[in-house]
């Protein structure tokens, strides 16, 4: 008999914590996707792809499948689903762990403006045209239609559509993670005056922080959302080392 285990997911952390624990015979894993990335990275365990409708739809599908352990692995901005996964934790008595990676440092040479909000970041981008480097969600894109005056370069995992109603954007389609020297050559190449983008943490998506570093670029971070208050952890070797004391052979 296995302990179930469902990792709620869409972030580089569940993947490599999926792979570490599906040889354990300890586990029968599930991996939970949001459904926003048309193609998702290869995961080495069974997927599910949607919602569970709510708090409430999650606790009763971890109560119908028996769910010994909740895992919320999902992105640090996923505040909508990380307060889905602390109710439904408490709705079903089904205990949840949070895997949480630290957020980025402010080094000397960084030259950030942190912002609340997208809405903010457009604001404070100014009425001066400039070349601005978008590195967020296609649902986040949006609010920038309200500043066509500058000129953006748009990286996402899959294609914006449709484009934004916008005089000049160009749109790049590529999956991280992306190392300082590939960011620093694409911010040189496209003449970037300002990266915006949010204070995701860990290393794959850094490479552009480090890069603006090193080139003098400002960066707009938009910060991050308030999450409920659970037991979290920092890595996946935490998690793993956590797992098996919560979860014993049984």
């Amino acid at each position: 008999m296995k302990h179930s285990i469902l990792i709620l997911g869409g972030t580089a952390e569940a993947r490599k914590l999926a792979e570490r624990l599906s040889g354990d015979p300890r586990y029968r894993l599930e991996l939970s996707l949001a459904g926003r990335t048309l193609v998702p990275a290869e995961h080495a365990v069974p997927l599910r792809v949607g919602g569970f409708g709510g708090a409430e739809g999650l606790a009763d599908y971890l109560r119908e499948n028996g769910i010994a352990m909740l895992i919320d692995a999902t992105h640090p901005y996923a505040a909508q689903i990380s307060a889905n996964a602390a109710a439904a934790s408490r709705l079903s008595g089904v205990p949840l762990l949070a895997l949480r990676r630290a957020p980025w440092q402010h080094q000397p040479g960084d030259r950030w403006r942190q912002v609340a909000s997208v809405a903010v970041a457009v604001s404070a981008l100014g009425e001066t045209p400039r070349r601005v480097f978008l590195t967020l969600g296609r649902q986040e894109l949006l609010p920038f239609e309200a500043a066509p005056q500058h000129d953006y370069l748009i990286r996402s995992v899959d294609p914006v559509e449709p484009p934004l109603s916008v005089p000049h954007a160009a749109y790049i389609t590529d999956r991280g993670p992306f190392e300082e020297a590939q960011e620093a050559a694409l911010l040189s190449g496209h003449g970037i005056e300002v990266i915006v983008a949010k204070n995701s943490g860990g290393p794959a998506s850094y490479g552009k922080i480090a890069a603006a570093r090193a080139l003098g670029i400002d960066v707009v971070l938009i910060e991050r959302p308030e999450l409920p208050d659970v037991e979290a952890v920092g890595s996946v070797d935490e998690m793993v080392e956590r797992l098996a004391h919560a979860l014993p052979p049984l």
